[in-house]
């Protein structure tokens, strides 16, 4: 479902990138405006799934009260391992480490 011009659905890579277990808890995320996107150097706040991502792009969101930024590295073919959807994005957040420290 990768777009002809380097894009994809926002919801889509979500689901991907395994930051939501569905693309319907993607969708209702975007909808409910949790969802910022940094393209070009412009912000928006997303209100449609089916927006587009690019390479580049900067989203911002919040999950279980814990916001998130990541930079979108690569679009992705499929929701694949753990492993493979870390290489869709670079972390541009603290996270905590495996011990629930910073």
């Amino acid at each position: 479902m990768e777009q002809a011009d380097g894009s994809c659905r926002v919801d889509l890579w979500l689901w991907r990138a395994r930051f939501v277990k569905t693309r319907g808890l993607a969708a209702d995320l975007v909808e409910k405006g949790a969802v910022r996107l940094t393209h070009h150097g412009k912000q928006t706040r997303l209100d449609k799934p089916s927006r587009s991502v690019h390479p580049g792009d900067e989203l911002t969101f919040a999950i279980n009260g814990r916001v998130t930024a990541v930079r979108v590295e690569a679009l992705g073919e499929r929701r694949g391992p753990p492993e493979e959807a870390r290489a869709l994005y670079s972390q541009l957040t603290d996270q905590p480490t495996s011990d629930g420290e910073r």
